[in-house]
C-alpha cells in the first residue's frame, strides 16, 4: 500500500526521537557559577572543614553561597549569581593562602537520572562563556642554549677522561669555544669531538696566544632543536593545563614559536598566568662525592617533610624534556618505582653518565615555580583599596634519590620511594615533562562573563526568530504541510542539540550561526518534496500517488545538495581554526539531523494522517 510504513520503521523513528530528547534535555539546565578549590600539589587534599570555612568567609563577605561540596577534584562552592564569582575567588584565595589553587568553574545542575544515563549539556566555547586567551612566545634562543650547556658538560668531561688539557672560554655567538696551549692538544681535541659530537661545525683559530676551537651546532640540529622545543612546550602546557579540570581549554602551536592558550570560564587573567606558571622542569644529577670540591656541588631539600637536604653535583645529566614515558609499578618485591622511558639524545646521555657511577645516587629534581601573592594598597578610579600582586619563586626541590645498580641507557627505573602514592606523582610528573625552552607572554586577552552571555542570549534570540519566520514562510506557502515540516524542524533542532551533547562538541559563537544556517536547510529538503508533490498533482496524478512520488523523487536532489554541503563543511573543520571548526561541526551535524527529519519523521508524519485514505484535496 501507497505511503504506509511498517511498525517496526514507526518504532524506530519514535526511538530516535525518544534519545533526542533525553540527551538534549540537560542543556535546558543551566550551570552554576562556582569556584573550585584544589591543593597546589597532589599531596595537598581538600577537606570537608577547609570548604566549610571558605563558604563561612564568604558569607561573611556577604556573598551567598548556594551550596558546598567535597568531590574527588577537591572542594566546589556554587554561587546564585555569576557577578559574584571574581569577588568570592579573592576572598578565598586570602583564607587559604598560596598552598592552595582557587580558580573560576561552572557546575552542572543536570538531574541525577539524567546524567546516570551518560547525558550532559554542550561545553560552551570561549566567546560563550568568557574567558582567557594567552599568545605564548617560545624563546629559541634559550633553548638552544640550554642544550649547548649539556654538550659543554659532555665536550669538557670527554677531554678530562682522554687527558687533553684545554681552557674554558665563554660561549660566543651560539657557539661553545675551548682553548687549548698548543696545535697538539688541538688536534686530539678536534678528533675526538668530531667523533662523539657529528652534529658540531668546528672551526680553528688563535686568539691571545691561545689555539681555540669553536664548536657550532649545524643548521640541520638548529631546526630540530627548536622545533623539539616548541613541541614539548606545546604538550608540557597542554598536560599542566588539562589537570585544571577547566571545560575545553584550547592549546594549540601557531606558526614556528607560539603556542595559543584558551581557557573558557577563566576570566582573571592573573590566575591564568599562575596556572601556567605551574609548568615545571626536571634534572637529573648526580649525588656529591664526599670530597668533592664546594664549588661543584649544589644542596637541595627535599620535597618530602623531614628528610635532610643532600648536595648534588652542578653538572646536570638530562632535563625532564627527554622523558619520553613513565609508569608506576612495583618490583619483584612489591615496592613502589616508576619506570622511565627517554629519546634517544637523553639515553645516550643517561648511558654515558651512569656507566662510571655505578653504586652512586642519582637525584631527580623537580623545579616549579611557586606563587606568591602579595597584597599592596593601591589608588584605584580615586578609591584606595587593596590590591593582589602576583609573583612567582622559583623553587628546586629532591622527589627521588635513589641507587644506580647497573649502567642505564633508554630505559630504567626509579625505587627507593616511600610508596604508591609517591610514586603515581613521580610518573605524573615526569610524563607531563618540562618546558624545553622559557615562554613568554605574546598577547592576552579577557573575554567577560557578562559578554559570553550577551552572545547566548542574542544567539538564542536569532536562532527562536529564524525559526519563527521559517515556520511562518513554510505555513503560508504550503499550508497543513508546512505545519508538518516546522514540527520537523523543532525535531530537527533537538536531535543536532542531542548529537553535539553526545559528542561532547564545543558550541561557540559561529557554530550558533551554523544552528541557524540548519534551519534553513532542513526546510529546503521539505520545500523540494513538497513542490515535486504540488507538480504531480497538477499534472493530473492522483493524491497518494503525488506523495508518494515527491518524496522518491526528490530524494535524489536532496542528497546531491546536501553531501556537497557536507563536503564542505568536512574541508572547513579539517582546514579551519578553532571559531571555523564549531560553525563546521554544528553544519555538518545539523545537515545529517536535518536529512533524518526531513526524508523519514516529515513522511512517518505524511503517512499517518493521509496513507490509505481516499483523498479528494490535498491543503499544500
Amino acid at each position: 500500500m501507497l505511503n504506509k510504513y511498517p511498525l517496526w520503521k514507526y518504532l524506530l523513528i519514535l526511538l530516535v526521537l525518544g534519545i533526542g530528547f533525553i540527551y538534549s534535555a540537560p542543556n535546558l539546565y543551566p550551570d552554576d557559577p562556582a569556584i573550585q578549590l584544589s591543593g597546589a600539589s597532589s599531596a595537598l587534599k581538600i577537606e570537608a572543614k577547609d570548604v566549610e570555612r571558605a563558604a563561612q568567609a564568604l558569607r561573611e563577605a556577604g556573598i551567598e553561597v548556594k551550596a558546598a561540596t567535597t568531590t574527588e577534584r577537591g572542594g566546589l562552592l556554587r554561587l546564585l549569581r555569576q557577578e559574584d564569582q571574581l569577588p568570592a575567588k579573592d576572598v578565598v584565595r586570602r583564607l587559604l593562602g598560596d598552598d592552595y589553587v582557587v580558580a573560576l568553574n561552572l557546575a552542572p545542575t543536570t538531574p541525577d537520572w539524567l546524567r546516570s544515563l551518560g547525558a550532559s549539556p554542550m561545553k560552551l566555547g570561549l566567546d560563550l562563556s568568557g574567558g582567557v586567551h594567552f599568545l605564548l612566545e617560545v624563546d629559541m634562543d634559550k633553548a638552544v642554549a640550554a642544550r649547548l650547556k649539556v654538550y659543554e658538560g659532555e665536550v669538557k668531561t670527554l677531554l678530562r677522561k682522554e687527558r687533553v688539557r684545554y681552557r674554558s672560554l665563554p660561549v660566543s655567538e651560539g657557539a661553545l669555544q675551548i682553548g687549548f696551549v698548543d696545535a697538539q692538544a688541538l688536534a686530539q681535541a678536534e678528533r675526538l669531538i668530531r667523533k662523539d659530537f657529528p652534529d658540531f661545525e668546528l672551526q680553528t683559530l688563535e686568539r691571545n696566544e691561545l689555539q681555540v676551537l669553536r664548536l657550532g651546532l649545524s643548521a640541520a640540529k638548529l631546526a630540530e632543536i627548536r622545533e623539539y622545543s616548541i613541541k614539548q612546550n606545546l604538550t608540557t602546557v597542554r598536560n599542566r593545563v588539562n589537570e585544571l579540570g577547566v571545560a575545553e581549554p584550547l592549546v594549540q602551536r601557531q606558526g614556528a614559536n607560539r603556542i595559543v592558550v584558551e581557557l573558557p570560564g577563566v576570566q582573571d587573567t592573573a590566575e591564568a598566568k599562575r596556572i601556567l606558571g605551574k609548568t615545571a622542569n626536571l634534572e637529573f644529577r648526580l649525588a656529591a662525592e664526599q670530597d668533592a670540591p664546594r664549588a661543584s656541588t649544589e644542596t637541595f631539600g627535599f620535597r618530602e617533610q623531614g628528610r635532610a637536604p643532600v648536595p648534588l653535583e652542578r653538572s646536570v645529566i638530562i632535563t625532564g624534556d627527554q622523558v619520553t614515558d613513565a609508569q608506576s609499578s612495583f618490583d619483584e618485591n612489591g615496592r613502589p618505582q616508576v619506570n622511565i622511558r627517554l629519546d634517544g639524545q637523553g639515553g645516550e646521555l643517561m648511558s654515558r653518565a651512569t656507566r662510571n657511577n655505578v653504586g652512586r645516587s642519582m637525584a631527580v629534581v623537580f623545579i616549579e615555580q611557586k606563587p606568591v601573592t602579595r597584597y599592596v594598597r593601591q589608588v584605584v578610579d580615586g578609591v584606595e583599596q587593596e590590591v593582589a600582586v602576583q609573583a612567582f619563586r622559583e623553587e628546586k626541590q629532591v622527589i627521588s634519590l635513589a641507587t644506580i645498580q647497573s649502567p642505564l641507557g633508554n630505559s630504567f627505573r626509579i625505587t627507593g620511594l616511600d610508596g604508591p602514592g609517591e610514586s603515581s606523582e613521580l610518573a605524573l610528573l615526569l610524563r607531563a615533562g618540562g618546558l624545553a625552552a622559557p615562554m613568554y607572554f605574546a598577547e592576552e586577552r579577557t573575554i567577560g562573563p557578562s559578554l559570553g552571555a550577551e552572545n547566548i542570549q542574542l544567539g538564542v534570540q536569532a536562532g527562536i526568530w529564524g525559526m519563527i519566520l521559517v515556520a511562518l514562510f513554510i505555513m503560508l506557502i504550503y499550508k497543513a504541510f508546512g505545519v508538518l515540516a516546522t514540527a520537523a524542524l523543532a525535531f530537527n533542532m533537538t536531535l543536532l542539540l542531542a548529537l553535539m551533547s553526545l559528542l561532547g562538541a564545543t558550541l561557540t559563537l559561529p557554530g550558533i550561526a551554523g544552528i541557524v544556517l540548519t534551519m534553513g536547510m532542513a526546510v529546503d529538503a521539505n520545500v523540494l518534496i513538497f513542490s515535486r508533490i504540488r507538480e504531480e498533482i497538477a499534472n493530473g496524478m492522483n493524491i497518494q500517488r503525488a506523495i508518494h512520488e515527491g518524496f522518491d523523487r526528490a530524494l535524489s536532489a536532496i542528497l546531491d545538495g546536501n553531501l556537497t554541503t557536507l563536503l564542505v563543511g568536512a574541508i572547513l573543520f579539517a582546514m579551519g581554526t578553532g571559531p571555523i571548526k564549531g560553525f563546521a561541526v554544528t553544519l555538518s551535524l545539523g545537515i545529517v539531523t536535518s536529512m533524518f527529519t526531513a526524508i523519514y519523521v516529515t513522511r512517518a508524519m505524511v503517512n499517518l494522517i493521509y496513507g490509505g485514505r481516499n483523498i479528494k484535496k490535498l491543503w499544500i
